[in-house]
């Protein structure tokens, strides 16, 4: 995960914004990028925010084919996780 930037322009102007700023270099790159890809109608957390739920959804749909289960290691609420005399994870 690096960025070699090779033009001084643009290193001080990175340099310029985080002095007027009081951010970070990395944080005023990361700020100027989110408001041009807005600017194009790309919203990088909406994108992000989407990318994290197709994970969870294709995890849920994985579970949710399981074959039902039947018997004592079925953990059907939290209550299943634990021993109910020691309150210990079983």
């Amino acid at each position: 995960m690096s960025l070699n930037i090779k033009n001084e322009r643009v290193h001080d102007l990175a340099r310029e914004a985080a002095r007027i700023t009081g951010k970070t270099q990395t944080s005023v790159i990361e700020e100027a990028l989110e408001k041009l890809l807005a600017a194009y109608g790309a919203d990088p957390r909406e994108a992000d925010r989407q990318r994290r739920l197709d994970i969870i959804n294709e995890i849920v749909a994985d579970y949710t084919a399981l074959p039902e289960r039947e018997g004592d290691d079925v953990i059907r609420s939290d209550h299943d996780l634990y021993d109910p005399e020691t309150g210990l994870p079983v």
